[in-house]
């Protein structure tokens, strides 16, 4: 899931390009915290299959299941957000600071730095005040004080904070964090002092607070989800009445869904997949049945992206396992690097909807859409883009030189087909399961994990007893960042909605000519913005309360519309100049970004025909459900 800084600046599977100026490095001292938050997954993981067990085998469920797998879970997601400040893993725009000159970048870098310290230490005592409150609380099953779960909220905004301000003084630039405080603090009074003309704007101020200081601070380099709880609290506390104590409800509410219990899980199992080798064992499988026909190594390329992503759930694990196995034999039969990484790049966000995807499962959280549908409809979609980037392969593959390529033979194949079955067969476990509604996908994802564990040691060669531990602490801190922002983007989405925009969105878009046709080209284009400049988790959990109703209001499926939304999302986020993806897929090929540039186009392009092609007919998305 995670491609380490010799290979790329890549730093979160769903995230953006890192380009800290400091060393990744954990702190000694929160080894302790690594243990606690490794052990929490095992123990959120365990919880659930015994759930499954339980429930399926013995056929009485436990009552306290889904207490112990929330309260494990959402300390593990604050302990593994709190992680991902100490390994310097939380995502982040970085493109608009490599275009600044060294040290106006620097400055930007330490500011917003400064900024985030501020928003944490303004946090801390409204999340200490909120599990308290939450000690009035009882849980019905386990019967003891909701606290217990919400404690872990403070302890994640301490330890953030303690880390945050570490690394702040250890930048020693002193100067500029005295000049950040000082500028703050002249903002804040002034703002303060003109409160009342503040409110008397209305809605106006969302552009302000939510739009454009949150752009501001997306440039300088503010990790995501610090953008979002930043913008929040200064709209709240500048331009509502709302009192900040709201904020942390809402945020809690964002990370803690039960379907959401099902990422983390995911992410590990994206784990196991590259320790494993699985992905790999597919990629041969494919090369061996396909790589000597015209445009095969590149058939071969979509064809593993696709069912790869029915492992791992991430872009980045997609792209790492499937380039090193295919490069090095396709630039032997004649494919520039700046052509297979363009192919690469769009194949990733072909496969994106194949399940299990993680953007789906948080789509149907916030969104209320049944991820069941969204994981049968997912196949389908991925599915019309395959065949889309396929038909132009094979045109761009029409002069290639076959000369010297041999059909692979029968016992090749065939040896090859036995090494990847167990492997082939998770994707299509996930999508019956959870499509057949025979299980959730949460305990999808933990039968998973431990199906690829034990094929994982018993046919791939096993993982490292070292390397175990590792896996499990790169899930918790890249768990935790994911979930940090859903709880930002959902507090933020909140605001939205008090504020009365999403009402007033509502009237403006039905009051348009042409309908739901007007309503779904502006949907792609707000996606395919977003998709550029966000990324899918933070855009989805942003607009999807306020869209669906939008949508359905307009006589869209649900289903359809979430395809068309996700697909429009990932083409944003592989087209340069900004698009996060694409440089993730260029420093994974090791492939300058200029020459990938020029090349990606006609690719992109093909996905914008399936795009256009899945939004004009719903049957695509429909026909399976």
């Amino acid at each position: 899931m995670q491609i380490s800084d010799s290979e790329s600046g890549a730093e979160l599977a769903l995230g953006g390009i890192e380009a800290t100026t400091e060393p990744k490095r954990a702190e000694i001292w929160m080894r302790p915290v690594e243990i606690a938050a490794s052990a929490l997954l095992l123990v959120m993981m365990g919880t659930v299959l015994a759930n499954v067990f339980f429930r399926y085998v013995l056929s009485k469920p436990l009552i306290w299941g889904d207490e112990v797998a929330s309260i494990s879970f959402i300390w593990m997601a604050m302990l593994g957000a709190a992680l991902a400040v100490d390994r310097h893993e939380h995502m982040r725009l970085t493109v608009f600071l490599q275009m600044m000159p060294d040290r106006v970048a620097r400055v930007a870098e330490v500011a917003g730095q400064v900024l985030v310290c501020l928003l944490l230490l303004r946090l801390l005592p409204v999340a200490f005040e909120y599990a308290y409150e939450e000690s009035y609380v009882t849980s019905p099953a386990l019967g003891i004080p909701m606290s217990w779960r919400a404690s872990a909220i403070p302890a994640g905004f301490a330890l953030m904070t303690l880390l945050s301000v570490l690394a702040l003084i250890r930048t020693r630039e002193w100067a500029v964090i005295i000049g950040t405080l000082i500028v703050t603090g002249v903002t804040v009074a002034l703002l303060w002092q003109f409160k009342p003309e503040l409110l008397a704007l209305g809605n106006w101020n969302l552009p302000i607070y939510l739009g454009l200081f949150v752009a501001v601070l997306l440039c300088i380099g503010v990790p995501i989800a610090f953008c979002f709880a930043l913008g929040t609290l200064s709209y709240l506390t500048f331009a509502s009445r709302s009192p900040i104590f709201v904020m942390m409800g809402r945020i809690d509410e964002g990370m803690s869904s039960l379907i959401l219990l099902s990422v983390p899980v995911f992410v590990l199992l994206g784990c196991i997949l590259d320790a494993t080798g699985m992905g790999k064992a597919i990629v041969n499988f494919l090369a061996s049945l396909l790589g000597h026909v015209k445009a095969g190594m590149s058939y071969v390329l979509l064809g593993s992206m696709f069912l790869v992503s029915g492992i791992s759930g991430s872009k980045v694990s997609d792209m790492a396992t499937v380039a090193p196995a295919l490069f090095p034999e396709m630039r032997r039969r004649g494919h520039s690097g700046p052509e297979m990484t363009a192919l690469l790049a769009t194949g990733a966000a072909m496969a994106d909807t194949v399940p299990p995807s993680i953007v789906l499962i948080v789509l149907g959280s916030v969104a209320g859409v049944s991820i069941a549908g969204l994981f049968t409809s997912g196949f389908a979609i991925a599915l019309v883009l395959l065949i889309v980037l396929a038909l132009l392969a094979r045109w761009k593959a029409r002069d290639e030189d076959m000369s010297g390529v041999k059909r692979a033979s029968l016992s090749l194949i065939g040896w090859t087909a036995l090494i990847s079955a167990p492997a082939l067969v998770l994707p299509f476990m996930i999508r019956s399961l959870v499509g057949g509604g025979i299980a959730t996908a949460t305990e999808v994802s933990a039968i998973a994990v431990l199906y690829a564990f034990i094929i994982g040691i018993v046919l791939y060669g096993g993982i490292p007893v070292r390397k175990m531990g590792t896996m499990l602490v790169e899930t918790a801190a890249m768990s935790g960042a994911i979930l940090l922002i859903l709880g930002a983007a959902s507090a933020m989405a909140w605001a939205l909605t008090q504020s009365g925009f999403a009402r007033d969105l509502m009237a403006l878009v039905t009051g348009l000519p042409g309908g739901w046709v007007v309503f779904m080209l502006a949907s792609i284009l707000i996606f395919l913005v977003l998709g550029c400049v966000l990324e899918g988790l933070p855009a989805i959990v942003l607009l999807a309360p306020i869209m669906f109703p939008i949508a359905r209001g307009l006589g869209i499926h649900d289903v359809h519309y979430a395809m068309v939304i996700v697909t429009a999302m990932n083409i944003g986020l592989m087209a340069p100049p900004i698009g996060i993806g694409f440089y993730i897929a260029c420093k994974i090929a090791n492939v300058p970004a200029e020459q990938v540039m020029r090349r990606i186009w006609s690719y992109l392009a093909a996905l914008i025909i399936g795009l256009f092609l899945i939004a004009a007919v719903p049957w695509f998305s429909t026909a399976l459900l």
